[in-house]
């Protein structure tokens, strides 16, 4: 039985955004909690670097959630 691709379910693609955004976040500021510890300083310059990157995340997801939306408000017009 030949199994096509899936269909493209965006649906729930801005909630699930959302979630990732909310998730990073947390870990953003438990991290900033973790930088206050008695920690060596290469270690700390690395959760620097990764918060770095972390920021990034956040700005990307918020810009597709963005797309998402406007993606579904078409949609439903």
């Amino acid at each position: 039985m030949p199994r096509g691709p899936k269909p493209d379910d965006r649906s729930d693609n801005v909630e699930k955004l959302r979630e990732q955004v909310v998730n990073t976040i947390e870990n953003l500021e438990a991290s900033h909690d973790t930088l206050h510890m008695d920690l060596p300083e290469e270690q700390k310059e690395a959760i620097r670097e990764k918060n770095k990157r972390r920021r990034h995340a956040i700005a990307g997801k918020r810009e597709e959630i963005r797309d998402e939306y406007a993606f579904q408000q078409k949609r439903d017009d």
